[in-house]
């Protein structure tokens, strides 16, 4: 007499349970999400777009920044080059963010791999590191995470094309800071010290300078050179305090 497997449903209710876990993770940045697509999509609009090519850009692309990028600099003639080589340096920070969270997702099949950095983006990375952190990440968790904040990004944008005339003022009810209000979260939810302050300081520094002597988005390469130096500097001088301040302890 041959027994069904007793483990095939507590698996599934885990996933499940993970699933809808990252989904409640994501949910409050969907709040900061959705007038970042509204905007981008009305935006999009006053630069000729159509609702259908804005929500095509949004679902092929769905990189914010690299968006954004992209319709700063929609003329016409369309500059065809220089929109694929300036979106490719914004987007660089997705190979650092990669190679970051890969050790992280040692659960996931291949397939669940290219599909899950297919999907990548800040917020996803951000709350990913969080819970890779504290327990193992499942690929259940992390598409909690893609799918809600995927659709929010495409359907606003797509609502945006049709509002484009109700946002011809953004500033005026601050709306162009919401990019920089969501930003601002992810990086402090990573805050852990001076050590973060001056990596934070000097990627900042740098972006400045850069940002005011060179035309092009090469101050975010600067900045994520000068992050990356002095996360690394910091590693070494404070590990080695960190060894000392063990060994007095030990003595």
């Amino acid at each position: 007499m041959t027994h069904a497997p007793t483990d095939a449903r507590p698996a599934i209710s885990s996933a499940t349970d993970d699933y809808l876990l990252g989904m409640r993770t994501i949910a409050p940045l969907l709040v900061a999400a959705g007038p970042v697509g509204l905007l981008f999509g009305a935006l999009a609009a006053q630069k000729g777009l159509s609702a259908l090519e804005i929500l095509l850009m949004s679902a092929f692309v769905f990189a914010g920044g690299s968006q954004f990028v992209a319709l700063d600099m929609w003329t016409t003639p369309l500059p065809w080059l220089t929109i694929a080589l300036s979106t490719f340096l914004v987007n660089m920070r997705h190979v650092l963010m990669s190679m970051s969270l890969g050790p992280s997702t040692t659960t996931f099949t291949r397939t669940q791999k290219l599909v899950g950095f297919l999907f990548l983006a800040d917020e996803v990375w951000a709350l990913s590191e969080q819970k890779a952190a504290r327990v193992q990440l499942s690929f259940a968790y992390y598409m909690g995470l893609v799918v809600p904040f995927y659709l929010m990004w495409v359907l606003s944008s797509f609502v945006g094309a049709f509002v484009g005339a109700a946002f011809t003022n953004p500033e005026a009810i601050g709306l162009d800071f919401a990019f920089t209000a969501l930003f601002v979260f992810l990086v402090m939810s990573f805050w852990r010290g001076k050590r973060t302050g001056a990596v934070l300081a000097a990627s900042g520094l740098a972006a400045t300078i850069v940002y005011a002597s060179v035309s092009g988005p090469w101050y975010i390469v600067a900045g994520t050179a000068a992050g990356m130096i002095t996360a690394a500097i910091c590693a070494k001088v404070f590990g080695l305090e960190s060894d000392r301040i063990t060994q007095e302890a030990a003595r």
